[in-house]
């Protein structure tokens, strides 16, 4: 399709998320300046990039938004998702963004208004509510068994967690056996699934986490804001997690992801520090 207006340079950077290592968290593509640009371009830069996600800044739509955001992967548009939301709050506020208030920006995006404080070095953003919760049905736990390789028996519990992203939680043992997984993607084809599993008492990291997308390119996600705010929201509400935690992700892939969760009031924190590894300008 033909670009609607003619390509100019704009802003970029591209930072790692949850991660106080530099390449070692969840890397993320974010056009600072991306007023004038359709869908289709957005979605043609988001597949280019061969990135998990690319987020476009916008001027909000909504009085009480400093910015708002649109969130591509390389094959489709999500209302919401985790690393994108501190990525992309991370960029705006190096940038020079000013919040309207002291203390907490508020993100416009499609499934809503998302807020995002500062926690000391880190952002931290408020998990939003889940559109879709609850038991998962026995054909989709069976073939997620058959995908992650164990018996049926060893699923211990499992929950729809959907804030975007359609994420099925899986609850394990330990983290040893969430380590020990090697994905048969093609089991659980269609299925998005995310595997968590608490460290030892006593271990600095609560919970080991690992996400699975199958697909065309089927993929393990380095680290996942919006599976941990899901099962935090999730493992805190029916006491199967303390009310904060730290959580790792990313262990098998070489990385050094690592998820702060707190809770404060009815609120769930999903935090983790970001840098910026890459600033520039991209043609668009």
């Amino acid at each position: 399709m033909t670009p609607t207006t003619a390509p100019r340079l704009r802003p970029f950077t591209q930072v790692d998320v949850f991660t106080a290592e530099p390449y070692r968290g969840n890397p993320l593509a974010v056009v600072l300046d991306a007023e004038d640009l359709d869908a289709d371009a957005m979605q043609r830069f988001a597949n280019w990039t061969n990135l998990s996600e690319a987020t476009f800044l916008l001027p909000p739509t909504h009085p009480d938004a400093d910015y708002r955001v649109r969130i591509f992967t390389g094959s489709e548009e999500f209302p919401f998702a985790g690393h994108p939301t501190l990525g992309s709050a991370h960029a705006w506020l190096e940038a020079g963004g000013a919040p309207l208030r002291d203390g907490i920006l508020v993100q416009e995006c499609a499934a809503g208004l998302v807020r995002v404080k500062r926690d000391g070095g880190r952002l931290a953003f408020a998990a939003p509510p889940l559109t879709r919760s609850g038991p998962v049905a026995e054909t989709d736990l069976a073939r997620i068994a058959a995908g992650l390789r164990m018996p049926r028996e060893a699923l211990l519990d499992a929950s729809w967690l959907v804030n975007g992203p359609e994420w099925i939680g899986v609850l394990l043992d330990s983290s040893e056996q969430v380590l020990a997984i090697r994905p048969d993607y093609a089991a659980m084809a269609g299925l998005k699934v995310g595997v968590i599993g608490p460290h030892p008492a006593g271990s600095e990291v609560g919970f080991e986490v690992r996400t699975f997308i199958p697909g065309d390119a089927a993929a393990e996600d380095p680290v996942t804001g919006s599976f941990n705010a899901g099962a935090a929201q999730w493992l805190i509400g029916a006491g199967k997690a303390p009310e904060s935690y730290l959580a790792a992700q990313g262990t098998m892939l070489g990385r050094a992801g690592r998820v702060y969760i707190e809770t404060t009031g009815d609120d769930v924190w999903v935090g983790g520090n970001s840098m910026s590894c890459i600033e520039g300008f991209v043609l668009l």
